[in-house]
């Protein structure tokens, strides 16, 4: 698809002499990425198994290029969450909000969820991470990768970013706001970007993102980092919409953030009025690295004082006969039995992260870690809680390796032979979590959900 002509015209304006490397790039192939699920394995201990051809990403260390020959999406290591498909300029941002295990931790415009399972995997399984999207069906892709990525600690919401605010008033550590925007970095691989460019799509956008990051400042502590990012080149949206929103709340001060070989730095003259420290921020070419466009900043909430909020937590599910059928699976199927703070959605067990609060009236897609389902008389394990569980933490599995015919038909659907004790068997593949079966007779009935299932 052709760029449009207003487009180019106004990037010829600000790039001048770079304006010709800059048109060129349209005509390159795009850098492919991946990252590494450290939830799953470690960066090293991938390496040695992949079976792709793998060069580090500078400015993140889980993150590799691939090689144009390889289909890391169509392998079981990808279906067992070892790792996410991600462009490579878009791994700058979870390396520059850089959440620690333990803190509480948002991601406000979060489908399809790269950012976020990065940030997860940052956090090790501790604290809190909400991710929320506005979008119904992207909220259910956000859900999907933070199911398959194992994430345990993750709720997803489906809520406008100021009915969050209410809720959640100078409650997180940390916030990312990847803004929607006009998607100018984005036109190599979206021709949708491309056909709904138009200068009057760029205002609408500058302003929309400015209404977001009021709520993510109304629900940042003292002290906290907020992190914004689009992946467009337009000043408006980038430099200005930092500017404004600093000169409405001078408790926020830009901090440095970290470039990396290749970057460039926000532009104080592509705005009027610039924020002190604007270029502090980042700007990412598709001509100056081997990703697509990006903008980062990152802002420190300094001043204004935790005021006293009255929280409302969640009432725990505490009724052992309620649960009876998870536990009597738990004890059968599971070495140490996971506990904490249950509820029910419908018939769907979860475990809320520690220190999540009341989900009432919030539009809530993933509560918490899904456990499973409370059928008549017994418990049917989910596949969230089988690709978040670890071999040890099971008493029986099913180990298959990545290039055997088994694993194939397991993930067409098919069930497979096997021997074993009878009951729920954790199948994995090279030693990592894939879905359930369960083994009886000589038998593994697949459990791995239909909507995911590889063609026959």
């Amino acid at each position: 698809m052709p760029l449009p002509q207003l487009f180019l015209d106004k990037m010829r304006e600000l790039l001048r002499e770079e304006y010709e490397a800059f048109a060129a790039s349209y005509d390159e192939e795009k850098a492919q990425g991946l990252r590494v699920n450290p939830l799953k394995a470690s960066v090293q201990e991938f390496v040695r198994i992949a079976p792709f051809a793998l060069s580090g990403v500078p400015w993140a260390s889980e993150g590799f290029y691939y090689g144009k020959e390889d289909r890391p999406g169509k392998h079981p290591y990808h279906e067992a969450g070892l790792i996410y498909i991600q462009e490579p300029s878009a791994m700058a941002v979870g390396a520059l909000v850089n959440p620690l295990p333990g803190e509480t931790v948002l991601d406000l415009c979060a489908a399809p969820g790269g950012k976020t399972t990065h940030l997860a995997g940052r956090m090790n399984g501790e604290g809190l991470l909400v991710a929320n999207e506005p979008h119904p069906a992207r909220a259910k892709i956000l859900s999907q990768n933070v199911e398959r990525m194992g994430v345990r600690n993750a709720v997803v919401t489906n809520e406008m970013p100021d009915r969050l605010a209410e809720r959640f008033s100078v409650f997180f550590d940390r916030i990312l706001v990847d803004a929607p925007c006009s998607g100018e970095g984005m036109f190599r691989k979206d021709p949708d970007a491309c056909a709904e460019w138009s200068p009057d799509h760029v205002t609408m956008c500058a302003s929309r993102q400015l209404d977001i990051l009021e709520s993510a400042a109304r629900m940042l502590k003292p002290g906290g980092r907020l992190v914004y990012s689009t992946c467009t080149f337009s000043p408006e949206e980038n430099e200005g919409t930092i500017s404004r929103f600093a000169e409405l709340h001078p408790e926020f001060a830009l901090e440095d953030a970290q470039a990396y070989e290749g970057f460039d730095r926000g532009r104080a003259d592509w705005t009027s009025d610039a924020a002190p420290g604007i270029g502090e921020t980042l700007r990412l070419w598709p001509h100056r690295i081997r990703g697509d466009g990006h903008y980062a900043a990152v802002l420190r909430k300094m001043d204004g004082e935790e005021q006293p909020v009255r929280r409302k937590y969640p009432k725990s599910l505490t009724d052992r006969k309620a649960l009876k059928d998870y536990f009597a699976f738990a004890e059968e199927t599971l070495t140490d039995t996971p506990a904490g703070e249950f509820t029910l959605f419908g018939d769907q067990l979860y475990l809320l992260p520690s220190g999540m609060l009341t989900l009432d009236q919030l539009k809530v897609v993933r509560p918490g870690w899904h456990l499973g389902t409370l059928k008549k008389n017994r418990f049917e394990p989910s596949h969230a809680l089988a690709l978040s569980l670890k071999g040890e933490e099971v008493r029986n599995r099913l180990s298959l390796h990545a290039d055997s015919p088994q694993t194939f038909a397991y993930l067409k659907g098919e069930a497979l032979q096997a021997e074993g004790p009878k009951g729920w068997h954790l199948v994995e593949v090279d030693g990592y979590s894939l879905g359930w079966g369960k083994l009886a007779e000589g038998t593994l009935k697949n459990h791995f959900p239909k909507g995911l299932r590889w063609p026959g």
